[in-house]
């Protein structure tokens, strides 16, 4: 049984305050009335997720919390009081981040990035909003091409920072955006390169030959919303591109040539129609 994470256990027995649910260990915990389903059996399997209740013992929940254990996600601070800022993370008892893991100074109803831990010293689940002392790009588990989740978390004059499968740090360039983006957003994202200091260029689009069929699609599909037309074509400005479609210049250069090599489409003056 891991406090901070999902956990798939025997339902034990059934008593007056909820269902004791028990692992292959011997560990059990109490499972509320207000989460207990409606048909169940004894010895039936439940997947719960577990944390400490009020008093600090182990509870478990059938809510799903917006992070677990080891992981980032943005949260909203509910409240500040002395012992540091407690977040809102889908349970009833709020996530502490304590002062000495805020990088500045939490704000009563102000978003942050925080990663979810089990503090070794007091057995509880905390956050941090240090976000640098749970990455590393020392020793990398990606590879240039790569398929990756990656969050964002900051906005910089280069463009975006990001964290790569909840392991390293990244950064897409600005001028490789071609959508809004928000500081929390989560996305499927391509290594584009890795560089010798280990520094990793993230691209939000595919690259190479993985490009064509995605792009190539997600033009075909706009096209059959938009009544079998769309204005645009190899001379169209970038910025009409992007707005349109989201993507870059040279992405949609490739996509309707894939489109217009399968026959899909009519290249025109005016714009591309389906066939």
């Amino acid at each position: 049984m891991e406090l901070g994470k999902y956990n798939t256990l025997e339902i034990l027995r059934d008593t007056s305050v909820g269902l004791f649910l028990g692992d292959t260990d011997g560990n059990d915990v109490l499972l509320p009335n207000k989460y207990v389903p409606e048909n169940f059996e004894i010895g039936d399997m439940l997947t719960v997720f577990c944390y400490l209740d009020y008093d600090e013992r182990p509870i478990a929940t059938t809510l799903k919390p917006y992070i677990i254990r080891n992981d980032f996600h943005l949260l909203r601070v509910a409240e500040v009081n002395n012992f540091g800022a407690f977040m809102e993370w889908g349970l009833e008892k709020h996530l502490l981040v304590p002062f000495r893991e805020q990088r500045t100074k939490m704000v009563d109803g102000q978003w942050y990035i925080v990663y979810c831990y089990l503090d070794e010293q007091t057995d509880r689940l905390v956050a941090s909003n240090k976000l640098d002392k749970f990455l590393s790009n020392e020793e990398l588990t990606v590879d240039n091409n790569d398929e990756v989740n990656i969050l964002f978390t900051r906005k910089t004059d280069l463009g975006w920072e990001v964290i790569i499968n909840n392991l390293h740090k990244g950064l897409v360039y600005a001028n490789e955006v071609f959508k809004d983006i928000a500081i929390g957003d989560k996305q499927i994202g391509y290594i584009k390169n890795i560089r010798p200091d280990n520094k990793i260029d993230v691209s939000l689009q595919p690259l190479g030959h993985l490009i064509l069929e995605p792009v190539a699609n997600a033009i075909y599909q706009k096209l059959k919303e938009n009544g079998g037309f769309l204005g645009l074509h190899d001379k169209s400005d970038p910025e009409d591109i992007k707005r349109e479609l989201e993507l870059s210049k040279k992405a949609f250069k490739k996509g309707i040539g894939t489109l217009y090599r399968e026959r899909k489409i009519e290249i025109k003056p005016d714009g591309i129609y389906l066939s």
